[in-house]
């Protein structure tokens, strides 16, 4: 028996993760029991930063896994370090055997605009390359056809796992169902900007060819989702996000009454005059959120 955990979405650089909030982490995998960890994507800005965050949660003793999500992209320089990073820890199309029956399932994922709520393909370009973080990423192909790729890819390897009889747990981190995505009117509909670079429908079509399939763990959202089956599949989501859209930043925020309700994007702001504080606060609830972050699977 063993207990795998996924977590995505740490953003350590972003977040300021350095080696005490680190090791408030793998204090939390040791009490949960987790046997291995898998990183689904935007560990960090930077592959160093991911590798390095790998190799701290490996000194304590937990073997760990992972994706690339899209804010590890800009750092890589060779496309096909992409899809295919030399180490052997990356998990792309490729898997790791959990037990004589189940394995966990790595992919990166993308996104082909089939969330959105605009269809002027070059509107959705333009806006993408005016703010959307992902416009630096330097890639052969354009969205669409880039899915198209990394779904011929996908299907080669649930169709290898499907013949030797294996049951699958995917990782990934992109949004694989529109069930998923949240679509907002009045002021703040702009929002709907973003869902075109959350994920596509193909690939929850393609997850649901397979009836090997149990189960499904994405990120990106930076929304935690309750477990929900979907035609036999169950899809979980807890990324942990960025600090000023953490659980604990609302509660400090609202205890301190430093906001009447909660916006995360006035946060930064505020704790120009409260970071003292709100560091303290912080480390003594800070493995909570981490734990509000983890999915655990027992095998």
């Amino acid at each position: 028996m063993g207990r795998l955990g996924i977590m995505s979405d740490l953003h350590v650089d972003i977040n300021k993760l350095g080696q005490f909030e680190l090791e408030l982490l793998t204090d939390l995998l040791h009490e949960k029991k987790i046997t291995h960890l898998h990183l689904a994507g935007d560990t960090a800005n930077q592959v160093a930063f991911l590798l390095d965050t790998l190799s701290f949660i490996e000194s304590k003793g937990i073997p760990a896994t992972f994706n690339f999500g899209n804010h590890e992209l800009p750092s890589i320089k060779k496309t096909i370090e992409m899809e295919d990073y030399p180490d052997s820890r990356f998990l792309n199309h490729s898997h790791k055997e959990l037990n004589n029956q189940l394995v966990l399932l790595g992919v990166n994922g993308w996104y082909d605009y089939s969330f959105a709520l605009e269809k002027d393909y070059d509107k959705i370009v333009a806006s993408k390359n005016l703010y959307w973080y992902d416009r630096i990423i330097e890639r052969p192909l354009n969205d669409p056809d880039t899915l198209v790729s990394i779904l011929k890819e996908l299907k080669y390897s649930l169709d290898d796992l499907k013949n030797a009889g294996k049951q699958v747990i995917v990782a990934t981190h992109f949004v694989p169902k529109q069930e998923f995505v949240r679509y907002f009117d009045g002021e703040y509909e702009r929002w709907n900007q973003i869902n075109a670079f959350l994920g596509a429908k193909a690939t929850g079509e393609l997850f649901e060819t397979y009836d090997n399939i149990q189960r499904v763990v994405f990120g990106h959202t930076h929304r935690r989702i309750d477990n929900q089956v979907i035609n036999g599949i169950s899809y979980s989501a807890r990324p942990l996000g960025y600090f000023y859209e953490w659980h604990l930043t609302k509660d400090f925020m609202l205890e301190n009454k430093l906001m009447t309700s909660f916006n995360p994007y006035k946060v930064r702001r505020i704790l120009r005059n409260q970071q003292d504080e709100f560091n303290e606060y912080r480390a003594k609830h800070l493995k909570k959120e981490f734990s509000d972050a983890l999915t655990i699977i027992d095998y």
